[in-house]
């Protein structure tokens, strides 16, 4: 008989294989009592949305050097996270993070030690809360998150696609979730996800859920999870321009509104982005770049001119600010105004643009 998935196997396999993570306690501290600091598990879990692992580490260790506890995070500045913060994306994730930081210090410096009480603090959602309650607090909380979520999606081989997916995946690891090591259960079930069961390619030799795996046996596990068919993005376009001050070669910037796409980041002036071909400035095309936003994909045509005073042009914001070469690097810059100014500055080695992908 063909033993189904149990945690016991996984954690004996994560005990030998666990990542070593700079927010993580290893497995054989974790043994033996010592608890995750719930500040770097939350600073992670936030940083990991939408991100990967290899790109979140250099943010994590920076955030943690300059701002080491929760009290220091929520005196910095909007703009100090903001710059601190260019280039992981979903830049609604830095707003919440700042608020979160200040409502936390304000009550004490203390995290909620529930999945309940850290789910009513700003940017925790229903997964970050099961996370940051299991691995710091030890509550045998529900975690799924995308790679938890593929792995039962093949070992049970479920057909659902979303939202009746993640429904049924929880329930399955509701049953799998061990009192005595949540914590290292959820981070062993996101090591197997992200370093064997891969979405392409799974190394199904080397994982300890093999033999109970279903997809495994009727081998179709590149199939799982069934993805619902994908909705085409609305294409929209607009018009930047880079204006540069020919003495010291400083770029005009200006601060995006406070509320909505990129909130508060900053930018090279732009037209609004529409599915209307947009105006131009008086100036010198030097190509399109495009980006894809979660919701829609941008085509924008930049534009490059020259000037000691401001840019002329009626789509440029009176209360900009010119940035000298060598704090345009350290502006809150999001990937789309760097690929604006990569295109407008070729140049320009310090103007690079930052690795961001969609899983762990």
């Amino acid at each position: 008989m063909v033993q189904a998935p149990t945690s016991d196997t996984i954690l004996e396999w994560y005990d030998r294989h666990a990542r070593a993570l700079p927010w993580r306690v290893p497995p054989a501290q974790s043994r033996a009592g010592v608890r995750q600091d719930p500040y770097k598990v939350w600073l992670s879990e936030i940083m990991l949305q939408q991100t990967t692992v290899a790109a979140v580490i250099p943010y994590f260790e920076h955030f943690t050097t300059r701002w080491p506890t929760v009290a220091a995070l929520a005196s910095a500045t909007d703009d100090e996270i903001r710059a601190a913060w260019a280039g992981l994306g979903y830049y609604r994730r830095a707003a919440n993070l700042h608020a979160c930081a200040k409502q936390v210090a304000e009550a004490g410096g203390a995290f909620p030690t529930t999945a309940a009480g850290l789910a009513a603090l700003p940017g925790i959602g229903a997964y970050t809360s099961a996370a940051i309650a299991s691995i710091a607090f030890g509550e045998a909380a529900s975690v799924v998150d995308g790679n938890i979520e593929r792995v039962i999606a093949r070992t049970h081989r479920i057909e659902d696609t979303q939202p009746r997916l993640k429904r049924r995946v929880a329930e399955h690891v509701s049953r799998l979730v061990p009192a005595d090591r949540p914590g290292d259960f959820a981070q062993a079930m996101m090591d197997l996800g992200a370093t064997i069961c891969t979405p392409r390619k799974p190394a199904c030799a080397l994982c300890p859920w093999r033999e109970g795996c279903q997809a495994v046996k009727h081998g179709d596990q590149e199939r799982f999870p069934v993805k619902a068919p994908k909705k085409a993005k609305p294409h929209r376009r607009g018009t930047a321009l880079v204006h540069v001050r020919p003495s010291d070669g400083a770029v005009w910037c200006e601060r995006r509104p406070e509320t909505g796409l990129l909130a508060g980041m900053t930018q090279m002036p732009t037209s609004e982005w529409t599915e209307a071909v947009p105006d131009a400035p008086d100036a010198t095309r030097v190509g399109p770049v495009e980006h894809v936003f979660t919701h829609f994909a941008l085509t924008l045509d930049v534009y490059k001119s020259e000037g000691q005073a401001p840019p002329s042009w009626e789509r440029a914001s009176d209360t900009g600010w010119w940035s000298p070469p060598e704090q345009l690097a350290g502006e809150a810059l999001p990937t789309v105004m760097l690929k604006v100014l990569r295109a407008a500055l070729p140049d320009r080695a310090d103007l690079r643009l930052r690795p961001q992908k969609k899983a762990r």
